[in-house]
């Protein structure tokens, strides 16, 4: 779904998913070494969760919304939410304890991994819906930077999902 305002300049693409949930969550980490790591297209599904170990940053599933775009793209977008939801720790207004803390570093950390001035950071991707992805720059060889993990979703996420009490047998009602 694309939305372009020319009224104000508002734009925004969402993915959806149209197909089924996979029966198994994915579970990605990409080791970020140099900045063509940050070009590599990857797509969020609306369930999706990131997390930057080293920044000591994580993001919950749902937040992120769905999207089809670069690693840097997505980064910077993340970047974007946490000021607008958070105006006051940059900018003119902010004081100097709101801009060196913690949301102000994770802030400003980010802007250094996607002008590629930090590098070597993991960055994880959890979706246990199983429709997201990320570029494998060597396909079809494996990536030696990417590493995809198939994983058993919990109850709690198969309850996040509508599964626990979906009834997927038996359902058929027979007329007698």
């Amino acid at each position: 779904m694309a939305i372009n305002c020319p009224a104000c300049g508002y734009r925004d693409c969402e993915v959806r998913s149209g197909g089924g949930i996979s029966p198994k969550g994915r579970h990605y980490k990409l080791r970020i070494t140099n900045i063509y790591d940050l070009s590599r297209d990857i797509l969020v599904s609306e369930t999706a969760a990131i997390k930057l170990p080293e920044i000591d940053f994580e993001s919950i599933g749902g937040t992120l919304g769905g999207r089809f775009t670069t690693i840097e793209g997505l980064l910077v977008a993340v970047s974007k939410q946490l000021v607008s939801t958070n105006p006051f720790v940059v900018g003119d207004s902010s004081t100097p304890e709101e801009t060196t803390g913690k949301l102000g570093s994770i802030i400003n950390q980010i802007k250094e991994i996607t002008s590629g001035n930090k590098l070597n950071v993991l960055f994880e991707l959890k979706d246990p819906s199983g429709n997201s992805y990320i570029q494998n720059l060597y396909a079809p060889d494996p990536d030696p930077e990417l590493e995809m993990i198939e994983y058993e979703r919990s109850e709690e996420e198969n309850e996040l999902l509508g599964l626990k009490d979906m009834k997927t047998e038996g359902y058929e009602t027979t007329d007698t």
